[in-house]
């Protein structure tokens, strides 16, 4: 499974920046656990955050599956010189001055196109204590798609992803569900321990 590639050439910078990514994941010796869904769109949410090689670990896993995952970015980004390569890396402008908000701009970009797997590090910045934001969920309701889990462990060098979840309308379970996920993976990761906390109090403060 492979997202449409764009018409035009992609860009030389691009084609290098990429094959050096590969290089660098392969170089490294990353194995992968689980296998992303043969469906055409979904959320890919990733935790946790905490190193810029994320990305390219990321980009390496997901090349392996297939699949050439999209992320966001700033749309000042995507001017001049660097508008094609941004695009070709698989970059969404989102413009924070438009009257639509991120969730409404990235809702019309899954509708747009006919295959995207979207990558967001859920827990927002790398000094996050493991909380998660809750823009993944809103992303994923707003498109009608589902949310694909996926972890890092630095230590094994490892990539793993989860079964597609079907994000309900109540975010505290769907979170408890990716979270009892994750610490399946990695039961003594304190952050882990820290969503599936963050999870039960949501669920508690809905009285569900």
């Amino acid at each position: 499974m492979s997202l449409a590639r764009p018409r035009r050439k992609r860009s030389i910078l691009s084609r290098i920046v990429r094959r050096i990514i590969l290089a660098i994941y392969r170089w490294r010796g990353w194995t992968l656990d689980g296998h992303l869904p043969d469906i055409p769109k979904f959320v890919i949410a990733g935790a946790p955050h905490t190193s810029n090689w994320d990305f390219v670990f990321f980009t390496g896993a997901t090349a392996a599956e297939g699949i050439e995952p999209a992320f966001m970015g700033k749309h000042t980004l995507f001017k001049g010189v660097m508008r094609n390569f941004m695009l070709d890396m698989g970059g969404i402008p989102i413009d924070r001055t438009q009257r639509a908000n991120v969730v409404e701009q990235v809702a019309d970009e899954f509708a747009r196109r006919d295959r995207l797997a979207l990558v967001i590090a859920a827990e927002g910045t790398r000094s996050s204590r493991g909380e998660w934001k809750s823009g993944f969920y809103n992303i994923a309701r707003a498109a009608n798609v589902p949310i694909v889990p996926a972890w890092v462990c630095n230590t094994r060098r490892i990539v793993g992803f989860g079964p597609a979840i079907i994000p309900s309308a109540n975010y505290g379970e769907t979170l408890l569900e990716i979270a009892r996920f994750m610490r399946g993976k990695l039961p003594e990761f304190e952050r882990f321990k820290v969503l599936e906390r963050q999870a039960l109090q949501l669920i508690e403060e809905n009285g569900t």
